[in-house]
């Protein structure tokens, strides 16, 4: 395998790995950690092996309920990482046209690259809200495109695709034999009205999600992949190559949170609500970004409004401590990313620490 191909996989990865770690963090996109002490369950619940299937029964019938699907449309993946992963092997082969959303997380295109398509991009505008056009999609797909793939809400600046949009995709995919990946493991953090996966929406539709970025699970690994019956037995299959046999306690883990869910969601929607409200209460203060502040969603995307984005980044890392993540990362590199899922008293001093940093930048640019 080329080596450029393994060492330059996933720059985004390398650097939340790496280089996002600071006193005062914005650049996480979930909800910060939930303790294990918080889900009501012993070491006598929990047990090493477990039965070696396609799904744990338990878990696949819970997951089935959170997302109003039968259990045979359900795959449990390790993560929402693989669960596209795996999706996308299933979906195209190497050599097809995949339509990738811009600005996009950058593991899907890495992801989609990695398994040999030809990636074209359709546009996400900042000056129509990042809001979701299929008349974009339109001028951009191909008769080769066996795959259009979009994040709802979408990441980075956690604007909805809104259901009328997402049937516009729908019948663009429809006629030209294609499917529509939709990464939704950022619609779970809107938790005042939860709204139904778009897997609903047609038998085009394959949808991703996770416990991880809205209920601060990231270390469960639970993650699926919804799709009709036929998909999904192939899915398992073809997983077989990956994951083989999940981590039972794990599983057990995520049972167990799944039965505690309501209790955690509260939890997450009182941190997302109190960090967005403090952004809102100093929006004046950020005078030097382009902000919109998003009504739902755990990230936002400002867009700096002179010099580099980058340098401010790295200035704001060295001489505030506090990290965010630079632009470059979504194919915007004048803008960063925020991240609105922390402990609010982190955030607030994060927020404060972000202002200063740009009035000392504004006064080196201007």
């Amino acid at each position: 395998m080329d080596s450029h191909r393994c060492t330059s996989a996933c720059a985004y990865v390398e650097f939340a790995r790496l280089h996002s770690e600071a006193r005062f963090n914005l650049a996480g996109s979930g909800v910060a950690a939930y303790p294990l002490r918080g889900l009501p369950v012993s070491i006598d619940d929990l047990e090493i092996n477990g039965p070696s299937l396609y799904g744990f029964p338990p878990l696949i019938e819970r997951l089935a309920l959170l997302k109003r699907v039968d259990p045979e449309c359900v795959v449990h993946t390790n993560g929402t990482a693989m669960a596209n992963h795996l999706a996308m092997s299933a979906l195209f082969d190497p050599g097809d046209d995949v339509l990738v959303e811009e600005p996009a997380y950058q593991p899907l295109v890495a992801t989609a690259r990695f398994l040999g398509a030809h990636v074209l991009r359709f546009p996400r505008r900042a000056e129509a809200g990042y809001a979701l056009d299929g008349v974009e999609i339109e001028r951009q797909i191909t008769p080769r495109t066996r795959l259009i793939v979009l994040t709802n809400l979408h990441n980075p600046s956690s604007m909805p695709a809104g259901r009328e949009a997402l049937e516009k995709v729908g019948e663009i995919a429809r006629s030209h034999g294609a499917h529509v990946l939709v990464d939704e493991v950022y619609l779970e953090a809107i938790f005042a009205q939860p709204e139904p996966s778009a897997f609903h929406l047609g038998e085009e539709f394959v949808a991703t999600s996770s416990l991880t970025k809205a209920y601060g699970l990231g270390g469960l690994r639970c993650g699926w992949i919804l799709a009709r019956p036929e998909l999904a037995q192939k899915l398992w299959r073809l997983n077989d190559l990956f994951g083989v046999m999940p981590v039972h306690a794990g599983e057990l883990l995520s049972v167990a949170a799944l039965d505690h869910l309501p209790a955690i969601a509260r939890r997450a929607k009182e941190m997302v609500e109190a960090n967005r409200n403090t952004l809102r209460a100093m929006a004046g203060d950020f005078e030097h970004l382009e902000l919109t502040v998003p009504e739902y969603g755990t990230t936002v995307f400002p867009r700096l409004h002179s010099g580099d984005a980058e340098n401010f980044c790295r200035l704001l890392r060295e001489e505030y401590e506090t990290s965010v993540v630079p632009g470059r990362y979504f194919d915007r590199p004048e803008h960063f990313r925020i991240g609105l899922g922390g402990d609010p008293e982190m955030t607030r001093e994060a927020l404060a620490r972000l202002a200063l940093a740009l009035r000392q930048w504004q006064n080196r640019t201007s």
